[in-house]
């Protein structure tokens, strides 16, 4: 026990340990209740059989008890009827009696239809007289009554029961019936010199007895203290011989049950004191141990369903206890990979994972604020960064431009001067009355466009630029001052060295979730070893490659190591400067 403990607790889950350990005590558990169920499985089959067999035979015998006891009293009221004596033994004449057996015969009808079970029910007098059912029916003459033996007894004086046998008493009508009978005293005389009879059908108990489920193959006979079969749901077989039972194993049979000597039927039976008959139920064996092994199957399913609902409850009960452990190993888990922006309940338990909860909370607490600072102050660094960048553009914007200015005054050409530096003077307004770090793209495209007034001044019929931007890239948020030092850069070692006319492009559009903005120019081109190193500071930043530098460094610090400016260029034949950037609406 101890080393299976030892392996349960090697689980690298508290969760799975526990699960496991409840599900080994309740598997053990149901292990020993289904063998002692199934073990014992037989006796508790047989058992149930016979005590649920012994109690419909039982109470077969009450409900035949009650049944012939009502046809005994019917019989009594008959015997007692002085219309009947009177019919019997009076010898009134023709006419009377004709009345007197009307009024018997419909008594007898109403009798006959009330009960279905009666067959024939008469009155006979030892002188050859009689009524039976009705007035128009008529005795069989072939058969002798005064040699039957029901007859005899009854004239005798005692109420008699017979077996089940075929009445031949009435001309043309051979039925199965059980006959009750009692003599009729006459009253003159005192002595027994009629008798009352009824034969009773098999309608009640054959459905008495058939309303027994003993399964497929079961079924319920009755029999009398002399081994004679009063009924049998198989009657006609035996007595052609076909079929037998063993009468005297079950006579001799004081109550109960047994097996029979064929090793398979099992015989239940219970005796009637009042009719002295015996209800038998049949059974089979092989039946009993198909539903010993359907109650097996039963033990088995039973013992699966309890071992599942075992494991569930022990599921349940583990998350419960390893729930707060399970949230605080996650919550270590994402400060792990660096997420502190988590948040965890003030633990109410008094326990150890309560108290460690607590503690670890307080610290993610410290731990998330010590960030915030730095964040803080890591975003006061990266604003100052951008706008020690921002701030390299202008001067180098400027110089530029007051170069234009110094040669067009060189060259005496004072009213371009005066409107270069006029347009300068909207530039650099425009430029530094804007304190935010995004534009527009519109307002960006404007910015250019003022930019390239100026330029186009300087270079006259050397410089043309076109514009096409998308609709939709117009209202997209982008750094600001990105396109200028790009288009100046394009201009300066671009155009400005190229023979003949200088054409500058620039396009908008969008693509995926980007927006790309291209500057085009067919100007000079570079070689593959510079386009290379075009955006790698190796040195100080000379003033050919600052504004390029200084845009990429910029976009990237915005949007990300994915964003940026990105160059293609064949010597001889011009250069694209592509920016890319997030498409945000």
């Amino acid at each position: 026990m101890a080393g299976l403990m030892s392996k349960l607790l090697k689980f690298k889950s508290i969760r799975t340990t526990i699960v496991l350990s409840f599900t080994v005590l309740i598997v053990s558990v149901v292990l020993i209740f289904a063998t002692i169920s199934y073990s014992r499985g037989e006796k508790v089959v047989f058992s149930i059989a016979t005590d649920y067999v012994t109690q419909l035979n039982e109470q077969i015998n009450r409900n035949i008890d009650t049944y012939i006891s009502y046809m005994e009293n019917v019989a009594q009221l008959e015997i007692n009827n002085e219309d009947v004596k009177e019919y019997l033994f009076t010898y009134a004449d023709a006419g009377k009696r004709a009345v007197i057996g009307e009024t018997i015969s419909a008594q007898f009808s109403v009798l006959r239809e009330t009960r279905q079970d009666i067959h024939n029910i008469g009155i006979i007098g030892r002188d050859g007289s009689y009524l039976i059912n009705d007035r128009y029916v008529t005795m069989n003459k072939n058969v002798d009554y005064h040699r039957m033996e029901w007859f005899q007894e009854a004239l005798k004086g005692n109420t008699v029961l017979t077996t089940s046998h075929v009445q031949n008493i009435v001309a043309d009508d051979y039925q199965w019936v059980v006959t009750l009978s009692n003599g009729i005293t006459n009253p003159e005389t005192g002595r027994v010199e009629g008798v009352f009879f009824i034969d009773l059908n098999y309608s009640l108990i054959s459905s008495l007895c058939e309303s027994i489920d003993l399964s497929n193959r079961g079924y319920v006979f009755i029999v009398d203290d002399q081994g004679n079969i009063i009924y049998h749901p198989k009657q006609q077989l035996i007595y052609s011989g076909v079929r037998e039972e063993n009468i005297e194993e079950i006579l001799s049979n004081k109550g109960g049950s047994y097996l029979a000597a064929d090793g398979d039927k099992i015989y239940f039976t219970a005796k009637s004191e009042n009719t002295g008959w015996t209800v038998v139920g049949v059974s089979y064996k092989s039946e009993m141990m198909e539903q010993m092994n359907e109650t097996r199957r039963m033990y088995v399913v039973l013992a699966i369903l309890l071992l599942v609902l075992a494991t569930v409850l022990a599921v349940i009960f583990s998350n419960a206890l390893t729930k707060p452990i399970k949230e605080l190993r996650k919550s270590m888990k994402e400060v792990e990979t660096g997420n502190f922006d988590i948040h965890l309940e003030d633990s109410d338990a008094m326990n150890e994972i309560g108290h460690l909860q607590n503690s670890f909370r307080i610290m993610i607490y410290k731990i998330r604020q010590l960030i915030e600072n730095n964040k803080t102050e890591q975003e006061a660094k990266r604003k100052s960064e951008l706008r020690a960048l921002q701030a390299q553009i202008n001067p180098h914007f400027l110089y530029n431009t007051l170069d234009s200015i110094i040669w067009m005054a060189e060259s005496s050409k004072t009213e371009e001067v005066i409107q270069m530096t006029s347009a300068l003077s909207k530039l650099l307004r425009k430029s530094i009355s804007n304190e935010d770090e995004l534009v527009t793209v519109e307002r960006e495209i404007d910015y250019v466009k003022e930019y390239l007034t100026i330029q186009k001044m300087r270079y006259q019929d050397k410089l043309e630029y076109e514009i096409h931007v998308d609709e939709e890239v117009l209202k997209v948020p982008i750094a600001k001052l990105v396109l200028q030092p790009l288009v100046e850069n394009a201009i300066y070692h671009g155009i400005k060295y190229k023979e003949g006319k200088g054409l500058i492009q620039i396009t908008g559009f969008v693509r995926g979730a980007d927006v790309v903005i291209q500057i085009k120019d067919n100007g000079m081109g570079m070689e593959e070893e510079k386009l290379q190193s075009i955006l790698v500071q190796t040195g100080p930043a000379d003033s050919k490659r600052v504004g390029v530098q200084n845009v990429h460094s910029r976009l990237q610090l915005y949007y990300g190591k994915d964003y940026g400016v990105r160059y293609e260029s064949k010597l001889g034949e011009g250069t694209t400067v592509s920016i890319t950037v997030p498409y945000l609406r």
